[in-house]
């Protein structure tokens, strides 16, 4: 035996395998009414597996999924970590020629759907997706095998997971927002060093109760491992709603969950979350974009000390820093509401200047990653992974300074900075000064091109409801707590920040919206 295999790690598939093993009878998983317990679970794989096996998949092959929030969907991502596979989620909110893309690209042999949300759209993508070999539905699907019940045709067996740590396991995509999705790939590695670090460096509860409602392919969905590591409950919806937030909360007296920061604004703005039963709730994780710290602020007031933010990337998944429950203390440290926290035990960060050397003091610079949390590139993207990945690094493209107890504050994607007469201006630092407004209730700040200055400092703002609020006011509001630099030189008012299907704010639908005819 090799000296490489006595120090091999342990692979997703073995992990998954232990938790579906030692849970035993207790529940995994709840989705309406109905209830999977561990052993359930275990078995249900393993016949999924045998199914896939049969008709012709084996280790190594692409496999995807396409469907709403459900226990099935995160079991074939189970199943696919055993068997070897390597799954591809995707976003179920993306549009068809995105889907396509995604399929394509990650060269995708066999699709797992959702028939009745995603039948119709499943047939159209495997007519014009030629590599796309098999489609099976998760539950009847006409004219395709329902996987679920082909399964139960064989007989479940104890798992027997077959890929090493170095072997590829699972394709992430970005969000899209600013171009083309593109395809992240995971090893095995990667994924089982973020479940680690989640499991030793997160605000668990002692019983977890974990609701889900953002899509489980993102970032509600890299809580699941975790939490049934923990012999922890799963519930899962379908969609976000306040009522139906408070709800779910109060039927299963959910302790945790993970909420993007317009679920948060939605909560605070909801007559029924002020009054209602929600004691039980002892961690609100929340992150994939900035908070305005005013919120935040209110959103303690209102559900007291539950908040952990934590903050990653496709590439350095969930786990780059992480900012506790005790970290929020709007009266000791009221400031650090704007940080992103510390970064996670062994995390091997820097912040570099454009020339590579690391800043010093409160400068501004790159974040910065290497180790085993980090992927190791774009599928079939070298130009993109040469620029992100160099010198030993990887380049996030998020800017940021450190304070002088380790905490960093993400002044804004480089991307995103507005270069204004000459000057540096980060978006973030003007949004956090125009939130400290008691009127505003949202803001997003952006720059548009503009023949004197380059580009114009710009910002679209929602008052709150009753609130009378002018321009004038908050430009001055950022001149005196920023100096006239940041000043914008347009605000606009609208009822609402677009945002994606991931809950993420659109700053290139509000760039589109009101750039210069």
């Amino acid at each position: 035996m090799s000296i490489d295999l006595f120090h091999q790690g342990p692979s997703m598939g073995e992990i998954i395998a232990s938790a579906f093993q030692f849970g035993g009878d207790r529940v995994a998983f709840i989705h309406g009414d109905a209830e999977l317990s561990f052993r359930q679970c275990g078995d249900l794989i393993s016949r999924i597996i045998q199914a896939l096996e049969a008709r012709g998949l084996k280790k190594g092959d692409s496999v995807a999924t396409l469907s709403a929030n459900r226990p099935e969907a995160y079991l074939m991502q189970a199943a696919s970590h055993v068997a070897g596979f390597r799954i591809t989620l995707i976003n179920p909110n993306a549009s068809e020629d995105d889907h396509a893309l995604i399929l394509e690209t990650a060269g995708v042999r066999a699709l797992f759907v959702d028939p009745p949300n995603f039948g119709d759209r499943a047939r159209r993508l495997k007519a014009r997706v030629p590599g796309l070999e098999m489609c099976f539905g998760l539950g009847p699907f006409e004219g395709f095998d329902d996987l679920l019940d082909v399964a139960q045709s064989f007989e479940a067996k104890p798992l027997q997971p077959c890929a090493n740590s170095d072997d590829e396991c699972l394709v992430v995509f970005s969000g899209g927002t600013t171009g083309k999705p593109k395809g992240v790939s995971h090893r095995h590695g990667v994924q089982v060093t973020m479940t680690l670090l989640q499991m030793a460096d997160w605000d668990w509860p002692k019983e977890v109760r974990y609701l889900v409602m953002s899509p489980i392919t993102h970032g509600g969905g890299a809580f699941i491992t975790s939490t049934l590591l923990r012999g922890g409950t799963v519930v899962t919806h379908q969609g976000f709603s306040p009522d139906r937030f408070v709800d779910l909360v109060q039927r299963h007296r959910i302790t945790a969950t993970f909420l993007v920061p317009t679920m948060v604004y939605a909560l605070l703005e909801h007559p029924r979350a002020r009054a209602a039963d929600l004691s039980s709730l002892e961690l609100i994780a929340y992150g994939a974009a900035p908070m305005l710290a005013s919120r935040l602020a209110e959103a303690i007031e209102r559900f007291g000390s539950i908040f952990m933010q934590i903050y990653g990337q496709s590439e350095v998944p969930m786990c780059i820093t992480v900012m506790r429950r005790d970290d929020h203390d709007p009266v000791k440290y009221p400031q650090r509401l704007s940080s992103c926290g510390r970064p996670m035990f062994g995390a091997q960060l820097k912040l570099l200047d454009d020339a590579g050397r690391e800043v010093t003091g409160d400068e501004v610079g790159e974040i910065c990653l290497r180790g085993p949390l980090v992927t190791h590139g774009y599928i079939d993207n070298p130009e993109e992974t040469a620029q992100a990945w160099r010198d030993g690094w990887l380049y996030t493209g998020d800017r940021a300074r450190r304070d002088a107890d380790g905490f960093l504050y993400i002044v804004d994607r480089s991307k995103d900075m507005v270069i204004t007469g000459g000057f540096n201006v980060y978006p973030r630092e003007v949004e956090d000064a125009i939130a400290g407004h008691a009127g505003v209730q949202a803001v997003a700040v952006f720059g548009l091109p503009d023949p004197k200055w380059g580009e114009a400092v710009t910002a679209a703002v929602v008052r709150r409801p009753g609130v009378v609020v002018d321009a004038a006011e908050l430009i001055a509001l950022v001149k005196e707590r920023k100096g006239p630099v940041y000043a914008p030189k347009a605000i606009h008012f609208i009822d609402q920040l677009p945002v994606t299907g991931l809950g993420k704010l659109d700053k290139k639908a509000l760039r589109a919206q009101f750039k210069p005819q």
